[in-house]
C-alpha cells in the first residue's frame, strides 16, 4: 500500500486532488508525475461505474500513488466493492453521527476492528498468495484511511464524538456544503465558517488525528495548511483543465 497514514503520523503535509470526470487510467500517471500524494475518486456526485474506478486504482497501486474514493452512502456493498478493488481509503460525505462513523469502520475494517468480508485473492492483494491472512488483515486495518466529511453544523457539533471512534482517521471539510448549510454559501472567509473549521481542527489535534479541507485555489488552501490541516485536496481534474485552457486562450485571443 501507499502508506499515506504513516507519512501523516510523521508530520508530513499531504496534498491530493479530486477525480470527478476523467476515467482514463492515464490520469493517475499524470497526477503522480505532477507530484500529487493522492487522489480521491468522486463517486458521490460523479458517475463512474465500478469497473472504471477499479482501473484507476489498479494503476495507482502499480505506480505508488494513494487512491481513495468518496462513496455515495455508507452501505456494506458499496464500501466492500471499493475496498476489494484496491482503494487505500474511504471518504464518507455528510457525516453527522457516531452511527455513520461506526458503520464505515464496520464495513471497511477487518475483525477485530470491523467486520469486512474476507476475500484475499483480489485486486487489493494484487492476486498474490498471502502467507498469513491474519497478518495481512492487521496491516490492512492499520494502513486503510477512513475520512469523515463534515458538511453541516450537526457534523461540526458532533465531530469530537465522531473522531473518538476507533478506525476513523481524519475529519475533512466540504466547504460548499458546510457554508450552504450555515446559510452563508461560498463565504469561506465568514467568521462563522472559520470558527466551525477551527473547531474541527482542534477536535482532530486533541485526538491525535488529522484534518483537511478541499479548496479550488492554492491561495485559499494555504491558510488552512498553516493552521495545521495536513490532509488536503486542491482543485479537481475539471478545474485544472479548464483553468489552464482559459489562461492560455486569454493570452491568445486578445
Amino acid at each position: 500500500m501507499n502508506n499515506v497514514k504513516e507519512r501523516l503520523k510523521k508530520g508530513e503535509s499531504i496534498i491530493g486532488t479530486m477525480v470527478t470526470v476523467f476515467d482514463n487510467p492515464d490520469i493517475v500517471k499524470m497526477l503522480k508525475v505532477c507530484g500529487f500524494d493522492l487522489f480521491i475518486v468522486d463517486s458521490e456526485h460523479g458517475y463512474m461505474d465500478y469497473s472504471k474506478v477499479a482501473g484507476l486504482f489498479g494503476i495507482a497501486r502499480a505506480i505508488g500513488i494513494a487512491g481513495l474514493v468518496r462513496i455515495p452512502e455508507v452501505k456494506r456493498e458499496v464500501v466492500l466493492k471499493y475496498m476489494e478493488m484496491g482503494a487505500d481509503g474511504i471518504l464518507l460525505p455528510n457525516t453527522e453521527t457516531v452511527e455513520q462513523a461506526r458503520a464505515l469502520v464496520e464495513y471497511a475494517k477487518y475483525y477485530p476492528m470491523g467486520n469486512r468480508g474476507v476475500s484475499l485473492l483480489r485486486a487489493h492483494t494484487s492476486y498474490e498468495k498471502i502467507p498469513s491472512a491474519v497478518e495481512y488483515m492487521k496491516k490492512a486495518n492499520e494502513e486503510t484511511i477512513l475520512m469523515v466529511q463534515i458538511e453541516s453544523p450537526k457534523g461540526v457539533e458532533n465531530v469530537g464524538k465522531i473522531l473518538d471512534i476507533e478506525g476513523i482517521d481524519a475529519a475533512f471539510i466540504g466547504p460548499n456544503d458546510l457554508s450552504q448549510s450555515m446559510g452563508i454559501m461560498g463565504q469561506t472567509d465568514n467568521p462563522m465558517f472559520i470558527e466551525a473549521v477551527d473547531k474541527v481542527i482542534t477536535a482532530a489535534k486533541e485526538r491525535n488525528k488529522f484534518s483537511g479541507i478541499h479548496m479550488m485555489s492554492a491561495a485559499a488552501l494555504e491558510p488552512w495548511i498553516n493552521k495545521g490541516m495536513t490532509l488536503n485536496l486542491w482543485a479537481n481534474d475539471v478545474v485544472m483543465l479548464m483553468n489552464a485552457a482559459r489562461e492560455g486562450l486569454s493570452q491568445l485571443k486578445k
